[in-house]
């Protein structure tokens, strides 16, 4: 039988963490989850196996928390030396492990705990993880999605932006402020990193053909934002159409 794919966990590993009360995103600074519950953090590697690129990944998230796991699919021999090895390694990173079982009938089983005080963490770099998480409406990512366009904090502000000019047309910073806009709207439209957004003229900006696309891409989230947009009343003229 074939190895799940990392995807076909992250389920699994969501709904376990959701039913202990975590707050939960994928893809939080390239990390594949972020669990969050009064303050206390947890990351999460996926991966197909034990390897050295999660080995990596785990001694870098735990300058973050300490709280780091790396979750694998159930192996096919518990007893076999390989395995025995790897867990054994996995507990001298002093690193959380956790298994799970997809199929019919799947379950999440931690094998290993890492101490809470057992690495130096660095505060700002767990409160930039937060606040990644708190800038996001919902989790629209799928954990373990290798070049997956991850919906981030500033992506999502700028899918605000695309809604609300989606809704009221071409706008200045200063009006789309009015529509409940980040404070970063300005910067957002001046880097246009994505390439959504497109000058119509001096100060004022529309929709470029990626910035509809963007919009269907995420509709899940844009379909939130519109919500949202909705119940702040208009100082625009009539809502323009999409282009053909």
């Amino acid at each position: 039988m074939a190895l799940p794919k990392e995807t076909d966990l992250y389920p699994h590993l969501k709904a376990w963490l959701v039913d202990q009360g975590y707050d939960v995103h994928a893809e939080v600074r390239s990390c594949d989850i972020a669990a969050s519950r009064d303050g206390r953090l947890i990351l999460i590697e996926i991966k197909r196996a034990v390897t050295l690129d999660l080995i990596l990944q785990i001694i870098r998230r735990q300058e973050a928390s300490a709280l780091v796991y790396g979750a694998v699919p159930a192996p096919r021999d518990f007893d076999g030396k390989k395995w025995r090895e790897q867990v054994r390694l996995m507990r001298r990173l002093d690193a959380g492990l956790i298994i799970v079982y997809p199929g019919e009938r799947p379950r999440v089983e931690p094998l290993l705990h890492p101490r809470r005080m057992a690495h130096p963490i660095r505060k700002n770099l767990t409160r930039s993880y937060l606040d990644e998480m708190a800038a996001r409406t919902v989790d629209v990512n799928l954990g373990g999605s290798p070049g997956w366009e991850s919906m981030n904090g500033i992506r999502e502000k700028a899918l605000r932006i695309a809604v609300a000019i989606e809704r009221f047309g071409p706008s200045s910073k200063h009006l789309l402020a009015l529509t409940g806009a980040s404070s970063l709207t300005g910067s957002i439209l001046r880097r246009n990193r994505d390439g959504w957004f497109e000058t119509v003229r001096p100060g004022v900006y529309g929709l470029s053909p990626k910035g509809w696309e963007a919009l269907r891409k995420h509709d899940a989230l844009a379909r939130v934002l519109r919500e949202q947009c909705r119940q702040i009343p208009s100082p625009f003229p009539m809502p323009p159409t999409e282009p053909e």
